[in-house]
């Protein structure tokens, strides 16, 4: 076989591997709980810290699988973002906004988790965070 026929079989088998390792990557849909987004919020500000907040409902608590979802939205640097989980079937707010308190109040009873990573990619996890 000429060097020329190997290189490009190398390269076939490089690129191929290269496509089944960037779609067969871990994502929220390989999570337990079945998750679902109900309300999202992101500041219109492009030039400054991003803020996003979730409000996410989950079948059951499982808190590993809770904290390995807000490890898989997206943050950028400097920004924040909140993950506020909710049992399927209570009341979830269909509106989040940033600041402190990132839904009405009637809701904060309901939620069972609370991720979140801050500017400098310091992450918390609170269980029943209004209590």
């Amino acid at each position: 076989m000429k060097l020329k026929h190997i290189l490009i079989l190398a390269a076939i088998v490089l690129v191929g591997w290269f496509i089944y390792d960037s779609f067969s990557l871990p994502s929220v849909d390989d999570l337990e709980g079945d998750f679902k987004e109900v309300a999202f919020y992101r500041n219109e500000n492009n030039t400054g810290p991003i803020v996003r907040v979730y409000a996410v409902t989950v079948a059951d608590t499982l808190w590993q699988q809770m904290r390995q979802y807000g490890e898989f939205m997206p943050h950028t640097k400097y920004g924040n973002t909140k993950v506020y989980f909710f049992l399927e079937g209570s009341p979830v707010p269909d509106k989040v906004v940033a600041g402190d308190q990132s839904f009405e109040a009637q809701y904060q009873e309901f939620a069972v988790a609370k991720y979140e990573k801050e500017s400098m990619g310091q992450v918390s996890f609170v269980q029943y965070p209004f209590r």
